[in-house]
């Protein structure tokens, strides 16, 4: 087999007599990798950059020296722009320093910045495109921009510099991180979530991570108009989150989980009182009766935890319809699956998985690692008598994020959980820009819950379950 790019044998090759190149040569069935752009920048762009980094070093220790840090919250923001102003023009002027208009502006809003926000980040948060920010040491800055991430030209002055802002940030939510504790979790002032390691864990400087909190809500026709899924599929998710079946949304990271989830919410009925529980609080929930909760690390003394589990225990007491998790990822999935088994039906939660049968795996490897002694055929039928639907979110090698799958499970077949797939997308290329061709199909199943959904009044055609031929 592929006798065509078989190595020869060495002692068949010793008998041949080697030939002259003959032609041209044979063009290369490897894809050429595109080149990465070079960006050498001149040296006096770079001792610029340099310098004005080495004045701004200075102008913050003279602010820090001069300016009242205790009534800086009651000043307004033009008082402190000011106020400023003022310093580090006389700071200037001692330090014998001249600066054109521009570099002037862009100086004292690098200062304003490093006094009330987070230094040099804070650009990067006030960006509306950028949805995550990925620091790997001082000098690397990379923001994620349509699920395609790049490198910045923003950088701190050293590690000092990133770990002051890394402290102010944990700080500010009653945490600290050193040594001792290498890493850290926590929310910034607008929701966005916030994770650090320092050094030594850290080994080339500290790293971290802001996952930005989306301020405007996406619904379910933004989606389909961004072509996550199609029409179809919207309506069957809106008959089974209607009819209260029971949902996780399963992904890797990035994905687009907590938006489809938040999207999937707008179809509950405003009559009815929702509980949910994350551990950054990020789900926007439309409905006049919401109870959020958040669990909570322990402090500086390693005290004072609120764990999921300890939260949706004592949302059981709370009289929920329903219960969304924000993730699923430890001990909390065994109250997670009994509140899905015992009247709170219509619940939903997220987890981390490649596929459908990914994710019903995860969920009995959390509860084993919970510590609960079960058989595995009781494991998998609580399992598959609490959850009716797994939608499955992908984010694609072009950056695209797509609903790549919907599956119901069925309940068991002897030791197996039985599940049918209804939706999937389709591959069937690539552009030459590396853009992913594909389409949405139905499998041609009916779903196992039509007969459930005609009872609630959502009598979906045939017609949605049938394949569709690419054109």
């Amino acid at each position: 087999m592929f006798s065509k790019y078989k190595k020869p044998d060495a002692k068949a090759a010793s008998n041949v007599t080697p030939m002259p190149a003959a032609g041209p040569p044979k063009p290369s069935l490897m894809k050429a990798k595109p080149v990465a752009a070079q960006a050498a920048p001149q040296d006096k762009e770079k001792k610029r950059k340099e310098r004005l980094g080495e004045i701004k070093l200075e102008l913050h220790k003279a602010l820090l020296d001069n300016l009242n840090l205790s009534a800086l919250e009651n000043a307004s923001e033009n008082d402190l722009r000011q106020e400023i102003n003022a310093i580090a023009t006389e700071t200037l002027e001692e330090m014998g320093v001249v600066l054109n208009r521009d570099e002037r502006q862009s100086l004292n809003q690098d200062l304003f910045f490093e006094v009330t926000g987070l230094g040099p980040l804070e650009t990067l948060l006030k960006d509306d495109s950028v949805n995550d920010i990925l620091v790997n040491g001082p000098q690397q800055i990379f923001v994620e921009r349509d699920g395609r991430l790049e490198l910045t030209d923003i950088t701190f002055k050293d590690e000092r510099h990133l770990l002051r802002i890394i402290d102010k940030i944990v700080s500010a939510v009653g945490r600290r991180v050193d040594e001792s504790n290498p890493y850290v979790d926590a929310r910034l002032a607008d929701g966005s979530r916030f994770n650090a390691m320092v050094p030594p864990v850290a080994v080339d400087g500290s790293l971290v991570s802001i996952r930005k909190f989306k301020k405007e809500k996406l619904a379910i026709d933004d989606l389909v108009k961004f072509g996550a899924f199609t029409e179809e599929m919207a309506a069957y998710l809106q008959a089974a989150v209607s009819t209260r079946l029971n949902v996780i949304v399963s992904g890797g990271t990035g994905s687009g989980k907590t938006t489809t989830l938040n999207a999937l919410s707008s179809f509950i009925d405003d009559s009815e009182r929702i509980l949910t529980i994350e551990d950054t609080a990020e789900l926007q929930l439309q409905q006049t009766h919401v109870g959020r909760m958040e669990s909570r690390p322990p402090n500086v003394e390693g005290k004072g935890a609120v764990s999921q589990r300890d939260c949706l225990k004592n949302a059981l007491r709370m009289r929920p319809d329903r219960i969304i998790v924000g993730e699923t990822r430890g001990e909390e999935v065994i109250d997670m699956l009994q509140a899905m088994n015992t009247g709170h039906d219509g619940s939903m939660t997220t987890i981390h998985a490649n596929s459908a049968r990914d994710g019903v795996s995860r969920l009995e490897n959390m509860i084993a690692m919970a510590g609960i002694e079960m058989p595995l055929k009781a494991m998998r039928s609580q399992i598959s008598s609490a959850v009716n639907l797994i939608v499955q979110a992908s984010r694609l090698q072009d950056g695209s994020r797509r609903m790549t799958s919907i599956t119901e499970i069925t309940g068991m077949e002897g030791d197996v959980i039985s599940m049918q797939e209804i939706f999937r997308f389709q591959r069937v290329g690539l552009t030459p820009d590396n853009k992913i061709i594909g389409h949405f199909t139905a499998t041609g199943v009916r779903s196992h819950y039509s007969d459930r959904f005609k009872l609630w009044g959502y009598d979906l055609p045939a017609a949605i379950f049938e394949p569709m031929v690419a054109e």
